[in-house]
């Protein structure tokens, strides 16, 4: 039980360590001030959460590691995240698209999480809502104000979509240890998430004048530690100083 109970945490926690990664490149580098700003902050969000989960996990498995020894030092294989989050940031479109189409199922999932019978993780999700609310407003509005703007910017958000939904159906995908945890009462059964998340999505997509993808191939492996090239870059960047100098404390 505790093992899998890791693991399941490791699911939850990884999506959001690898997605604040991402946002984090971008420190810097937005398109406006403001919006520089905003990146950055739903990066520190993300990265609060992961502590949240990652904190939990530790005492859980209580083998002596830390937080920052599971975020840190575990091997790409090791990592459960799926393969939406690791996707690089193209440009602005893609970036909000790949953070529009987390922020639509990471809600629905918190919405769920919050009913746990594990009190540790219903606190967690309840107070990650709040933040997580934010974040799918504004990947939204961006995804609105660019698909339902210049001809450029619609024709680079519509790029966006199409690229990247081949990776939304693995949200919906249940591992081994997902369904015992499910059946626990502990965890959320993603697979009934799945109808409302696209229902929720193509209607944002249509009120920004964008096209949903008609595509039904999906790429997965993410959840079982198969990853796209993209994610040893971005542990590399990730994992440069602790694993440069070993136990390092702030």
């Amino acid at each position: 039980m505790k093992e899998n109970l890791y693991k399941y945490i490791l699911g939850i926690a990884d999506n959001s360590l690898i997605l604040g990664q991402r946002l984090g490149e971008l420190c810097g580098h937005g398109p406006s001030l403001e919006t520089d700003i905003a990146c950055t902050n739903i990066s520190l969000d993300l990265f609060g959460q992961v502590r949240s989960y990652y904190q939990y996990a530790a005492k859980i498995i209580g083998d002596g590691r830390s937080e920052d020894d599971i975020a840190m030092l575990r091997k790409e294989r090791e990592y459960v995240n799926v393969l939406l989050v690791e996707q690089p940031n193209r440009d602005f479109a893609y970036t909000m698209a790949r953070q529009f189409l987390f922020d639509v199922y990471h809600l629905l999932f918190l919405n769920e999480l919050q009913k746990s019978k594990d009190v540790t993780l219903s606190a967690i999700a309840a107070k990650s809502i709040k933040e997580v609310s934010y974040h799918q407003r504004f990947s939204s509005d961006w995804v609105k104000r660019l698909g339902d703007g210049t001809e450029e910017s619609h024709q680079k958000m519509q790029s966006a979509i199409d690229g990247l939904w081949t990776y939304t159906d693995e949200l919906f995908h249940q591992t081994d240890i997902d369904k015992i945890i499910v059946s626990e009462a502990i965890g959320v059964d993603v697979t009934q998430l799945k109808e409302t998340y696209y229902n929720l999505v193509s209607e944002l997509l249509q009120e920004a004048s964008l096209s949903t993808p008609e595509s039904k191939w999906f790429q997965k492996g993410g959840k079982q530690g198969i990853h796209t090239e993209h994610l040893g870059y971005l542990l590399s960047d990730l994992q440069y100083m602790q694993r440069t100098y070993p136990n390092m404390e702030w």
